[in-house]
């Protein structure tokens, strides 16, 4: 394909998606900077979340890069901008599957020990394998100048290579495929799994302390928005692939454009929507930190609230009150003890 046939990006195309870009860099630094300045709210999903927060970090920080200089061919800061792009946007594909497992094994199987196990195994995976990509990519010089064919101004696989497609596929786009593929499927096990525990327990509601209602509720909402999200925003994506593939002209549609590039750049502030929005820890700690800003309240106030030290929740926020081995007392069916 000839870099002739390069997609223009508009000024505005650029200012929408920049302002997505930084909206995601916060996102992903609020998730990050909340992790280390609360340690008594730490578990293994948070964890998680985390390491797919640094990922989307430095997506959002090179896309940003690559967006505002808009390349036009393989200068050295394209090539390594594209190499910090292609491997942390594999990454986040990776680590988002690997809390999916995670959640599948800890509330399904309702085993906390084989789903701690897989923790390592998850690093090796969602670090290994994009690394090994990005070395190989970069190593036959497949990382470059992509005309913004199938990015938005970034650098990705040169489309000068006569291999490009396949380089596409390896980069990104099969474990994209497969990531639609995946999310789902765990997610709707998990639902049914928190639905029949639902069913079980209903007879016990009038003289439980806490009924699973409320909770249950509020896990089937987090489990029915990831996927969601996650295929909202990656779809714009796959589709500009796709007519590329078909060397189809609507691929330059500024719309569409557009919607890639927030697509691509979003995920960071997807998750820290969530995050805040359906943690009540985090929620409160982050509203008391406001207030005491807004009022000027003296350095000796604590800015922590005394009654959120324990919590429950599912999704990114499954484990119950952390315990100094923050492991979770469970029920049989994933739920926590006295719930």
């Amino acid at each position: 394909m000839a870099v002739d046939n390069q997609t223009v990006v508009y000024i505005s195309e650029q200012i929408v998606i920049l302002i997505s870009c930084a909206l995601s860099f916060l996102g992903s630094l609020l998730i990050i900077c909340t992790y280390i300045i609360w340690p008594d709210l730490r578990t293994t999903p948070r964890t998680l979340l985390v390491y797919l927060s640094v990922a989307d970090f430095l997506s959002a920080g090179s896309y940003a890069y690559g967006v505002w200089s808009v390349f036009e061919s393989n200068s050295v800061d394209c090539v390594v901008q594209g190499a910090i792009s292609t491997f942390a946007n594999t990454s986040s594909f990776f680590w988002t599957v690997a809390i999916a497992i995670y959640l599948y094994i800890l509330i399904v199987k309702s085993n906390q020990r084989q789903a701690d196990s897989f923790v390592l195994c998850f690093h090796v995976i969602s670090w290994g394998i994009p690394l090994g990509i990005t070395v190989a990519a970069l190593s036959l010089g497949r990382i470059g100048y992509d005309a913004s064919e199938v990015s938005v101004g970034w650098c990705w696989v040169s489309i000068q290579a006569p291999d490009h497609v396949l380089w596409m596929l390896l980069t990104g786009k099969i474990w994209e495929f497969l990531a639609y593929l995946t999310l789902p499927v765990l997610y709707v096990l998990i639902k049914k799994h928190i639905h029949r525990a639902h069913a079980a327990l209903s007879e016990y509601r009038p003289i439980l302390a806490c009924s699973p209602l409320s909770l249950s509720n509020m896990a089937d909402r987090k489990l029915t928005l990831i996927p969601i999200i996650f295929i909202a925003l990656r779809i714009w994506s796959t589709v500009r692939f796709l007519l590329m593939l078909t060397d189809s002209p609507a691929r330059q549609n500024p719309v569409l454009v557009t919607l890639h590039g927030i697509g691509n750049t979003f995920q960071g502030a997807a998750n820290c929507i969530m995050f805040v929005l359906f943690t009540q820890p985090i929620r409160s700690r982050l509203l008391t930190m406001l207030c005491c800003c807004s009022c000027r309240v003296g350095s000796g106030a604590s800015l922590i609230p005394s009654n959120t030290s324990n919590h429950s929740g599912l999704v990114l926020d499954v484990e119950t009150p952390s315990q100094p081995e923050d492991i979770p007392n469970t029920s049989p069916r994933g739920w926590p003890d006295g719930c």
